[in-house]
């Protein structure tokens, strides 16, 4: 079962219980959407159990009710429940955002992959942990945009001056679907959520994650 849903979602964040939760996402105000389930056992015990032999990950683009060729991964019922999740993603995004086509990739990582809070310069993408801790992320009202990237002097987050006092770090928990909106949506510039990859402890690794845009 999933943790009662927080009273008070900060007002960037749409979080739900169900898939159709992530229209929210089309919100003005809305910058991350989250569709919270519960972790799928098959799919965890299969990367417990296989976390020495994931590989890099892969990259692939995929059609309307097209499942992804997983083949490289060990084999075994989760593979087959994640590939199925996988495909189940994609018509999720594909149907939201009209698109023909589907680019994922599942990223097999020992470290934070981008450890910096940044936005990303995409119009939305989903974002899906399945092993290890969830993406990081921070309220509109928690950062100062202006020590954003280069502008950070590349001083650590919690000391280039981005993150307000008073700041809170939120993560998106292992399982949820997520939705980012970047700036580069239609009327989202100068916007998108501000987030970043967690740091992973020996024993979370390798951390297994899931992102995909939309093919035009």
């Amino acid at each position: 079962m999933n943790a009662p849903l927080p009273r008070h979602a900060p007002r960037c964040c749409a979080i739900a219980d169900e898939p159709l939760g992530l229209t929210r996402i089309f919100d003005p105000e809305i910058q991350l959407a989250q569709w919270r389930r519960p972790a799928d056992p098959v799919i965890a015990d299969w990367l417990a159990a296989h976390a020495g032999d994931l590989g890099s990950g892969s990259r692939q683009v995929l059609t309307p009710g097209q499942r992804p060729d997983l083949g490289r991964l060990p084999s075994g019922d989760g593979r087959d429940a994640l590939a199925a999740d996988i495909a189940l993603q994609a018509e999720i995004l594909g149907e939201l955002l009209d698109a023909a086509s589907i680019g994922f990739r599942l990223e097999v990582v020992g470290q934070a992959m981008c450890p910096r809070l940044h936005v990303d310069r995409v119009g939305i993408r989903l974002l899906c942990t399945y092993r290890g801790p969830g993406t990081e992320w921070v309220e509109e009202a928690s950062v100062d945009r202006r020590f954003l990237g280069a502008a950070s002097c590349g001083l650590p987050d919690e000391e280039s001056g981005l993150l307000l006092a008073g700041h809170r770090i939120e993560a998106i928990p292992p399982f949820a679907v997520a939705l980012l909106k970047g700036s580069l949506w239609q009327g989202n510039g100068g916007r998108g959520i501000v987030h970043r990859s967690p740091a992973v402890a020996v024993e979370q690794a390798p951390r297994v994650l899931l992102a995909m845009d939309a093919g035009w």
